[in-house]
């Protein structure tokens, strides 16, 4: 598959078919994608906790906050939550920045697993102090990002904005549209505003 194609394929999913699960290794091989990625001043402070039972899984899922533009949703339901998670933390003790790293491991991350069949949702909206305290977390492990991560469940097809509405929605048969503006929108010139 061709680099473009991985990406559009690479979008956010928010409905697995919860019955398919990720094993450890898969998940490590995921990270590996990560950790083999480019980082800010080669500091590399960036940790991952890997969860994929579902005793734990049930910790973290009522800790996040999806698709907030899906108003009147309050997320996967039943059968349809993530297999596993990633838990992309930042180490205060290697340094005091992360810069741009946690977007670069969490884009590898999410590559690798649409290359290997399964879809992501990057979740920032996360209640970190229940987090910290259900996995015990040190203060100096600095909670950044979930990653949720299982076989997707629904179809998301880009299409191309045709206004200035860049929010995401579902049609009446439960697909969910994602507008992405027309490269001429994106690429500005000297002498643009």
């Amino acid at each position: 598959m061709e680099l473009i194609d991985l990406i559009r394929k690479n979008r956010s999913i928010r409905r697995f078919d919860e019955s398919v699960k990720i094993d450890q290794q898969l998940l490590m091989n995921f990270v590996e994608h990560a950790r083999l990625s480019a980082s800010a001043r080669n500091q590399q402070s960036l940790k991952f906790l890997l969860v994929n039972d579902t005793e734990k899984n049930q910790k973290i899922f009522p800790l996040l906050r999806w698709a907030g533009y899906l108003t009147g949703w309050d997320g996967p339901g039943e059968g349809e939550r993530p297999a596993a998670y990633i838990v992309v933390l930042h180490d205060n003790k290697i340094a005091k920045s992360h810069f741009c790293d946690e977007g670069i491991a969490m884009q590898s991350i999410t590559l690798a697993a649409a290359e290997a069949g399964f879809g992501c949702c990057i979740i920032a909206s996360v209640d970190r102090d229940k987090l910290r305290s259900a996995f015990g977390l040190p203060d100096h492990l600095e909670i950044l990002d979930v990653v949720a991560i299982g076989k997707p469940a629904e179809k998301v097809v880009l299409e191309e904005m045709t206004s200035s509405d860049y929010k995401y929605w579902r049609d009446e048969h439960d697909v969910h549209h994602v507008p992405k503006r027309p490269q001429s929108e994106i690429l500005w010139q000297p002498g643009q505003d």
